[in-house]
């Protein structure tokens, strides 16, 4: 019998609007976001912070103010340990969760498992396409708080596992079929942006999101018209493009309706929850899109739970990295 611990990452999100300030001086105190020495990174996410903390909490309050990203995460975590607990059982299986800016943080996850007293370590980012801004650092922080036992294993990234590219065709598709509207459309792939020097410093995530969106475009199969776009652009710096909200502009433009597909999302948060289905669909109806509809994110679709778990399984086959 074998001791198995698999840890999700993801960025975390505030579970109340008390915690909103915190998590955004969190968020811009890593140095993965903020590219700035110490002395200038903090008192600025500290300032950052403070600007933010008003428009946050109206977006927080706006979804019942706290983020949903811990409780679909858990939902996640339960599905996956069920399904490898069936595909193991001769092995004791536990999921546990960490998040990068807000709790359960990575520092009492670490120490969660170390108790569990693991023989093996799965670490998987809940993050499909690799980023130094997500992946990197939350792996990095691991590395920083974890002393317990285990080898370890590290899944990098999965923008084109079949089942992945699966769960998005398959959402996409169901999504289609129960829209009302089935007149021309574009079908628009929208994920997270990043500056464009992170790119340039030889980041993949904009290889790995565009690859990710021709594997999900060829498994539909039906000549899509497609484009993949970027959402979430803040600050004065340059950022990966085109803008979803461009895009949204141009489909109007071209007197086409939207179906958009959050495709480096796998669980609904803020950015899906108030700026695709509240924002930018008010973008579209002011742009004269004739129909506008929004994909849900990945969840607990069991494609994307059986990808999770052939990733678990394949990174226990390969050599650890510790």
């Amino acid at each position: 019998m074998s001791r198995l611990a698999v840890v999700l990452f993801n960025l975390g999100g505030p579970d109340r609007l008390a915690a909103v300030r915190p998590f955004l001086r969190n968020l811009f105190s890593d140095p993965a976001i903020l590219r700035a020495p110490a002395p200038v990174r903090l008192p600025a996410a500290e300032l950052i912070s403070r600007l933010r903390e008003r428009r946050a909490k109206e977006n927080y309050a706006f979804i019942g103010g706290a983020s949903p990203l811990l409780r679909e995460t858990q939902a996640q975590a339960a599905a996956l340990e069920a399904v490898l607990t069936a595909r193991r059982p001769g092995d004791v299986v536990r999921i546990f969760i960490a998040m990068r800016y807000w709790r359960p943080l990575t520092e009492p996850t670490a120490a969660d498992v170390a108790d569990f007293a693991p023989d093996d370590v799965v670490l998987l980012p809940l993050y499909p396409q690799y980023s130094t801004t997500t992946t990197a650092s939350s792996l990095a922080a691991w590395r920083r708080a974890y002393r317990g036992s285990g080898r370890q294993h590290e899944v990098s990234s999965y923008f084109d596992h079949p089942d992945f590219i699966e769960a998005h065709a398959n959402a996409v598709s169901q999504a289609w079929e129960e829209a009302e509207h089935r007149g021309k459309t574009r079908l628009l792939f929208s994920a997270h942006g990043i500056p464009e020097a992170v790119v340039k410093a030889g980041d993949p995530y904009q290889m790995q999101v565009e690859r990710s969106c021709e594997a999900i475009a060829g498994r539909l199969g039906r000549g899509w018209d497609w484009r993949v776009c970027y959402q979430s652009r803040v600050g004065p710096m340059r950022w990966i493009g085109p803008e979803t909200l461009d895009e949204i502009a141009r489909a109007g433009g071209d007197g086409v309706g939207v179906i958009i597909d959050p495709v480096a999302f796998v669980s609904e948060h803020v950015e899906t929850l108030v700026e695709l289905d509240r924002d930018y669909a008010k973008a579209a109806a002011q742009a004269g899109v004739p129909a506008y509809v929004r994909v849900p994110a990945l969840g607990v679709r069991p494609e994307f739970i059986r990808c999770l778990a052939s990733l678990t399984e394949q990174a226990l086959a390969a050599e650890a990295v510790s």
